[in-house]
This record gives structure tokens, sequence and C-alpha cells, in this order.
């Protein structure tokens, strides 16, 4: 089969190869999938650049996301599933060492789920890191219905489908953005609200949009540079999911002030997050795309071949959405 990988970490361009690999076989409890598209995350991309990650193995093919069809059933798994369109998450990560950036994967049936006709392999390879991230961390703040929440960075991949979620538990979102593009992109999602948080007093419009009673939850993705902000604006008992800290990794903490507040903190990083709250997920995402009306967000799609090009642009910043690698289209 064609596949990209690597054989040691570092800068896209260097370290990954474009060629022939072994086809693999679905041993029992897995099933096969000819892949159509492959979605490309961040977390891929600290994967294969290192130094924070060790090497899973002498050889990995990259990348978590994916969609496809079934073509082989192991040992143990319903043959009916042969031919199903399907999305699928956790393809490279922690003792797996063959990802989505190929041709075919073999992989657990329970990381696999149903694709509807409605939403295209493209869309599907979104579905793993950014719409369960978005899921599990909307999910941790519990019974939101007519509550405020403020989702960090509106126009993301994750935090556009985190709005969803919000709105689809019956929440009113407030986000931030950074300009009225992105603004118009998260009002799309649902937001009730959204901050430029480059001209605007975000504090302030928070506190102002709860009515001064307080956020119920947070979902945020930049935990060192928002915390210090975010605690006095939290109501009792509230909630702060995080799954990204970028500027400052050692943050001061206001821990009398959170401990006063009974708030909840919890930091999130999916192929770890407990196996109920994951398959919760799955099962969600399938159930709305089978009603529609969930919305996608493609930055790019790139050739399989091209699949450096692809990590460049994610490792670049400013993309909107998620960057695909197109596997058999």
């Amino acid at each position: 089969m064609k596949a990209i990988w690597y054989t040691r970490q570092g800068a896209a361009h260097d370290v990954l190869q474009y060629g022939e690999q072994p086809e693999p076989h679905a041993a029992a409890g897995e099933v096969r999938i000819k892949l159509y598209a492959s979605g490309v995350n961040p977390a891929d991309i600290y994967r294969r650049a290192g130094p924070n990650f060790q090497m899973d193995g002498p050889l990995i093919i990259p990348n978590s996301d994916g969609a496809g069809v079934v073509d082989e059933a192991g040992r143990g798994v319903d043959r009916g599933l042969i031919g199903r369109r399907v999305w699928l998450y956790n393809g490279q990560r922690n003792g797996r060492v063959f990802g989505t950036a190929a041709e075919y994967i073999t992989i657990s049936d329970d990381l696999v789920r149903e694709l509807p006709r409605n939403t295209s392999f493209t869309e599907g390879a979104c579905l793993g890191i950014p719409a369960m991230t978005a899921h599990v961390a909307v999910c941790r703040g519990g019974n939101i219905k007519d509550r405020p929440v403020f989702i960090s960075g509106g126009a993301g991949a994750v935090c556009h489908y985190a709005i969803q979620w919000a709105k689809r538990f019956g929440a009113r979102v407030v986000t931030t953005v950074s300009s009225p593009a992105k603004a118009t992109h998260a009002l799309a999602a649902g937001a009730d609200l959204t901050i430029d948080y480059k001209s605007e007093d975000v504090a302030a419009r928070i506190r102002d949009f709860s009515g001064g009673k307080g956020l119920a939850h947070v979902v945020d993705l930049d935990f060192g540079a928002n915390i210090g902000m975010l605690v006095p604006l939290m109501a009792a008992g509230g909630s702060l999911a995080y799954f990204a800290t970028k500027g400052n990794l050692t943050p001061v903490f206001p821990a009398d002030d959170f401990m006063r507040r009974n708030l909840t903190l919890s930091g999130l990083v999916l192929n770890g997050a407990p196996l109920a709250a994951r398959r919760r997920a799955q099962d969600d995402i399938t159930q709305w795309l089978t009603e529609g009306g969930m919305q996608h967000t493609i930055a790019s799609v790139h050739p399989l071949a091209q699949t450096a090009d692809a990590h460049a642009e994610v490792q670049a910043g400013g993309k909107r959405g998620t960057v695909v690698v197109a596997c058999n289209l």
C-alpha cells in the first residue's frame, strides 16, 4: 500500500517519507479500513516533531483520525461491517504505530463508528480528536441547560465543535475570536456572543453575559494564559475543562479563590479520557450525523504524497478547521 512514515523525529519535510509499506490485515477484534481521508491534528505534529514525545516504534505511520470503508473483519468481529462507511480515531497513539496516513489501516472495531452517507469522508476525518475532544470537554460541565458557558477560541477546530455541543445541550455560549470573519464563523456554530479579544475587555463582556452570576462551565484552549482571568468569572460550583496550554506551562494558580468557589478543574487528552466518555462521544456524534446539521470546517485537503505539506500547515498555525489528507480519493 502507499503510505507516509517516519523513522526519526524532526521537521515534516525532513523526516516524512512516501512510498510502499506492507498491506495490513485484520487480526482478532479488528477491522481493516480502506482509507479515503486522514485528519491532521496538532497532536500528530507534536508526536512527529518531538521532543516532548518518544518514538512509539522504529517506523511510524502518522495521524490519528480518518474515514473510509471496512473491507476486512477479523475473528470475533461482525462481518456485517464489511462494506460500511466508517470514521475512526486513535489510529496512531501510544502503543499503536500505524496511523491513517496510508491507504489502509487495521484497528479495533471499538474505535470505529458508522459514517452516514450525508457526511463525506473528508468531513469524517474531522470527527476524532476535534469533535470528540469537544464533546468530552463540554460534558464535563454536567447539566448546562440554560446556563452560561465560555468557550475560548470559538473559530478553532475543537472549539467550533464545542460551541455546537454546548448549544445542543441547551447552554448559552460566549466565545472569543480575533477577527470579524472568525466571529461570523463562531456565530454560525451557534454562539450567542463573540468577543474580539484583541480589541475588547474580555472579562467585562463575560461578566455582563452571565448577568454577574458567573460562568457554569468553561472549555479552554490555553489554560496557562486564561486561568487568572477565568477564576473570578466563575459561578460557585462551576467547572473548567482545558485541552491545551500554550504560552505558559507553569501558570500561577489562584488556589484559594478556586477552593472557595468550589470549582472543578479537569485537563483533557482524548486518548486518555475515560472509555465511557469516549464511547458516549462516538455514539452522540454518530447520532447527530444521522440526524444532520453538524457543521464541519475543512481548512485544506492535500494528496497523500504531500502529507508533509499538511503537517507543515498545521504546525504553522492560523488555519481554520481541520487539515485533511486524501488517501484513496
